[in-house]
């Protein structure tokens, strides 16, 4: 017990440095508003919790020990991560104008599309896989049977997708102080940056 409450710990703490998955559903909720938010949110979580079920099947240490298959994830992160970004500045440089108002219908987005960007977002990010295959069995121990590893898995995605929750649900509190054509460019804006700064050191660490 006292390893699986460290381990909380630590997956809390990891969780809370914000990433490309955390950048994308705040942005998310702030132009799309609370439903966009969850729908990104549930994404991240599946995908997450797809990387963790591969890492304690051990198919992740299959993939992660292939080369071509890795690297192949790796690129497709960046050009996923360069993708959201240019898009996000390109609405950003469009906007013009104070009519431009940060409502759900100025940016419609399907549940579907929004659960895809989530879930793509986290999925293409070899940095997940690699991390649960790297701090798993140090918290489980040598010798872990599959259900437990699992569990440690599970657990690491449940605490990221509360820190989400929590993200959502700050951001849609903010959302009526936000609401302001300028500030709407600059949340575009400002994703946009971050995010291709994200592709720029996922593809240097080659």
């Amino acid at each position: 017990m006292a390893h699986f409450l460290s381990f909380v710990a630590f997956a809390t703490a990891i969780a809370v440095a914000p990433g490309p998955d955390t950048f994308l559903t705040l942005r998310n909720t702030v132009i799309g508003g609370r439903a966009r938010g969850l729908w990104t949110t549930l994404g991240i979580g599946v995908a997450g919790a797809t990387q963790g079920v591969l890492a304690a099947a051990g198919l992740g240490a299959i993939i992660a020990r292939s080369e071509p298959v890795f690297q192949t994830i790796r690129w497709l992160g960046v050009a996923y991560l360069i993708y959201l970004g240019v898009m996000a500045l390109r609405t950003a440089i469009k906007a013009r104008g104070e009519g431009w108002a940060m409502t759900p219908e100025a940016t419609p987005r399907s549940p579907r599309r929004s659960f895809r960007q989530g879930f793509l977002c986290n999925i293409t990010n070899p940095k997940v896989l690699a991390f649960n295959l790297a701090v798993l069995p140090q918290f489980a121990g040598p010798g872990t049977g599959m259900l437990t590893l699992l569990a440690y898995a599970l657990t690491l995605t449940i605490v990221g997708t509360i820190v989400l929750l929590a993200v959502v649900g700050l951001a849609t509190r903010a959302r009526d102080a936000l609401a302001r054509p300028l500030v709407n460019r600059g949340v575009e804006g400002g994703t946009g940056v971050v995010m291709l700064g994200f592709a720029g050191a996922l593809a240097a660490e080659g």
